[in-house]
């Protein structure tokens, strides 16, 4: 459970009042999800669940592998997260009249060695999500997941996604085949077509180990939270923001300190290495940093880049150096991490760092607009 400082008063305002947008939360795929709904030739890989190892690492639990509790009431309860009024009775609780949901068994289909079985378990998450809980109110903004194995799968999942009324388009934070290669362009092409945001969840498309032994497991969380100012800096640097300016990313449980230090470290690294070329153009045929860029890097990292937070007080403090429109909170419902059910003394206590616009901004605007909630809807009473 997320923990405040101590003795924080809240505002005589409260910004938890003024009806929250939650840029994060979750869903709880029923184990059989898979096993029930792929095709009996790619059975064998119907993911059930994730479990930890000993060395702080995350692995796949397949079909069939009986490793969960079998007990009927925790499963039960467990699954209240797909029942929309059990959504909705926790979402009036905490001050949210809307919020943004990915999977949580689902963010390892990027792990999936077999494009078919990578396709097709997408296939099966994203028609299933949209029949849960996209179908049934507009207050839930619903994640499509994307293949990323083989490049051309993805250009057709990305349509097909709008196609079923889902509202993001989530890929994986890592590929094996980076984002800035010419394969995706037909991906990224499609994705600016739907309108729709991409997001990107921490810790997904790789093997998050990078340690073991004594302190690992804090060690792999940190790093892995370096993933989103390596692909905000590449997606800004390879002018794939500057052919999309209406695209925006969405990095997700990333936090939001490193924000400031990557834009000014960006804007520096690509001034001093292009004077270097100028001085040494005799010697560099072709160029050190390239394509040339019509604005610095960070302009479109602050124009079409965010990041979401579920307790973050550097990047509080970072806000006049960020701005607030990079930033957007979320409650992580119903993991174990995330606010609920202290969300609106936690919002209260955080938007105290900043001016009442930021915190509106940063709480609820941001998010309203970037995955394009129908604003209508969210100011009726709930």
């Amino acid at each position: 459970m997320t923990v405040v400082e101590e003795n924080a008063e809240p505002p005589a305002d409260r910004v938890s009042d003024i009806g929250l947008v939650s840029a994060d939360s979750h869903v709880n795929e029923p184990r059989d999800l898979w096993s029930e709904n792929l095709p009996p030739s790619l059975r064998e890989q119907a993911m059930e669940g994730i479990q930890s190892g000993d060395d702080g690492s995350w692995k796949i639990v397949f079909e069939g592998k009986h490793v969960f509790t079998r007990d009927l009431a925790a499963e039960e309860k467990r699954l209240e997260a797909l029942d929309p009024e059990k959504r909705f009775d926790v979402l009036r609780s905490q001050g949210i009249v809307g919020e943004v949901v990915f999977p949580t068994i689902g963010m390892y289909v990027w792990m999936l060695q077999d494009p078919d079985g990578e396709r097709e378990s997408c296939h099966v998450y994203n028609e299933w999500i949209a029949d849960t809980l996209q179908n049934a109110s507009g207050r839930f903004n619903c994640a499509g997941l994307i293949p990323a194995r083989e490049p051309e799968n993805a250009a057709a999942e990305v349509e097909r996604v709008a196609e079923l009324g889902l509202r993001s388009i989530m890929l994986p934070s890592h590929s094996e085949i980076s984002w800035n290669r010419s394969v995706w362009t037909p991906m990224w092409d499609a994705i600016a077509a739907t309108g729709l945001p991409v997001v990107m969840h921490q810790g997904t498309g790789f093997d998050t180990i990078w340690y073991r032994g004594p302190g690992a497991t804090v060690a792999n969380l940190v790093s892995s939270e370096t993933i989103a100012p390596r692909v905000a800096t590449l997606l800004a640097t390879s002018g794939i923001l500057e052919r999309h300016p209406d695209m925006h990313v969405v990095f997700v449980e990333f936090n939001t300190g490193w924000i400031a230090w990557v834009e000014e470290l960006m804007d520096f690294y690509d001034k001093v290495f292009r004077e270097y070329d100028d001085i040494n153009k005799a010697d560099r045929p072709k160029p050190t940093v390239y394509p040339d860029l019509a604005l610095p890097p960070s302009s479109y990292v602050k124009r079409q880049c965010h990041a979401t937070f579920q307790l973050d007080y550097e990047g509080m403090r970072n806000v006049p150096q960020t701005g607030s429109y990079s930033l957007m909170w979320g409650h992580d419902y119903p993991h174990e991490e995330g606010t609920y059910p202290d969300s609106r003394k936690i919002v209260d206590e955080l938007a105290s760092y900043v001016s009442p616009d930021d915190a509106r901004r940063i709480f609820r605007e941001n998010a309203l607009e970037v995955f394009k909630f129908d604003r209508e809807l969210l100011d009726q009473p709930f």
